[in-house]
């Protein structure tokens, strides 16, 4: 749970951050008993937590086939990420990997840590992948035949421009909303909404992350991966990994506003497309990531420590959004304060101040002509006196002892 220098500060985080415990805990004890479900959704709590908890809310026949969704297309991005393998093996593979769902058999070494073990252990994805209704099947199998034929195309090619850039994404990303949305509309709860919302959900997500993740690609061994595009960092510098380097401090942080201010595009494309949803599971589902997304920007904008770093939301601020997001109205709520947050973090001076204004001024305003912000749980959280934080949190923390100690009492008896 989070620090308790975190907590002093944010006191109001220890509720939700006792709550989110208690579902992950809960979730937990839901794996299903067959062997290849078991696998797969241990395996889902292992290579992400956070989706993990989310989907958890869905009914068993949508949680299931959205499980396998993911652990396909994290196999693919498996493949895909593994610099170790030579691109002659990778392209293959990743031309195939619809097939592969159907082979009981198939597996392929390659990733590390939980992801090898994913690999390794494919059969299970692929009996689970079997046993779902063909409506299903046909969505996963449509997505993963396109994913893995773009993320081919970009193993031989570098994203360049702009244009490179929403494609490659596109592939990655864009196809998992297009996906998710195909599953929806099989489960027979919401209409097909329009491929060009589908994909800027996933776009939002993925640029995010490319974002967020820049330290991290860019020190990938044996070979960096590279995903902002040329177009934009050449404006900056000379080559993408000198935007880490402390002289370039200056340029590396326009470059990010830059990028940031790029990703900005698709708000407007994710509040049409949360908007329309009907059922209250998928639209959380679909909500929580979009939140986190506009509060990762909001801290990755103008901030150096994207180069230096990992740079993310914390954790009670995380289990606030998961605890807060049930109506459009929270939805336009957090992207409002989110936006405002980031609004108030542009500098005059950077070469994209304008358009970065401008791009937060139409989500502002998005978000006032709802009606709804009345309505809205904000998440900046109000100052407090250091005495009132501590009281507080002490409660909590003598709270949770006494949770504690009450839960092992009863396991004893």
């Amino acid at each position: 749970m989070g620090s308790l220098g975190a907590l002093m500060k944010h006191p109001d985080d220890f509720y939700p951050l006792l709550k989110l415990k208690m579902a992950a805990r809960n979730a937990e004890k839901q794996i299903p008993s067959e062997p290849h479900w078991g696998f797969c959704f241990s395996m889902l709590h292992k290579v992400s937590r956070s989706f993990a908890l989310v989907i958890q809310q869905l009914d068993t026949e949508l949680r299931n086939a959205v499980c396998i969704f993911y652990l396909v297309l994290r196999a693919l991005d498996t493949v895909e990420d593994d610099t170790s393998v030579a691109a002659d093996v990778k392209v293959p593979i990743l031309i195939d990997f619809y097939h592969h769902i159907y082979d009981r058999d198939w597996h392929f070494s390659c990733g590390t840590k939980e992801f090898k073990v994913l690999m390794d252990q494919f059969h299970h994805v692929s009996a689970a992948f079997l046993e779902l209704e063909k409506g299903y099947q046909e969505a996963i199998e449509d997505i993963t035949l396109r994913m893995g034929a773009g993320m081919a195309k970009y193993i031989c090619k570098e994203v360049e421009t702009v244009d490179d850039y929403d494609e490659y994404c596109h592939y990655v990303a864009g196809l998992v909303g297009l996906g998710l949305s195909k599953l929806f509309h099989a489960y027979g709860s919401e209409d097909l909404a329009p491929e060009s919302l589908s994909n800027s959900m996933g776009l939002f997500l993925q640029k995010t992350n490319i974002i967020r993740d820049y330290l991290e690609d860019i020190n990938e061994i044996p070979q960096s991966r590279m995903f902002w595009p040329r177009q934009i960092w050449s404006k900056y510098i000379k080559k993408l990994e000198d935007l880490k380097d402390e002289e370039n401090s200056v340029k590396a942080v326009q470059c990010l506003n830059d990028m940031v201010t790029n990703a900005l595009l698709h708000v407007d494309d994710c509040l049409k497309y949360m908007s329309a949803l009907r059922d209250p599971a998928i639209f959380r589902f679909c909500a929580i990531p979009q939140i986190m997304a506009i509060g990762t920007l909001a801290l990755c904008y103008n901030n150096i420590k994207v180069f230096r770093g990992v740079v993310k939301m914390r954790r009670g601020l995380t289990a606030k959004v998961i605890d807060r997001t049930k109506s459009m109205a929270d939805v336009y709520g957090a992207f409002y304060d989110f936006s405002c947050i980031l609004k108030a973090k542009v500098d005059k001076n950077d070469p994209n101040a304008q358009k970065t204004m401008s791009r937060l001024d139409s989500i502002l305003k998005t978000c006032r002509d709802s009606g709804v912000l009345n309505k809205r749980k904000s998440y900046i959280i109000e100052n407090q006196s250091d005495y009132t934080s501590f009281v507080v949190v002490l409660l909590f923390i003598i709270l949770a002892i006494f949770l504690v100690n009450l839960n092992a009492n009863w396991r004893n008896n």
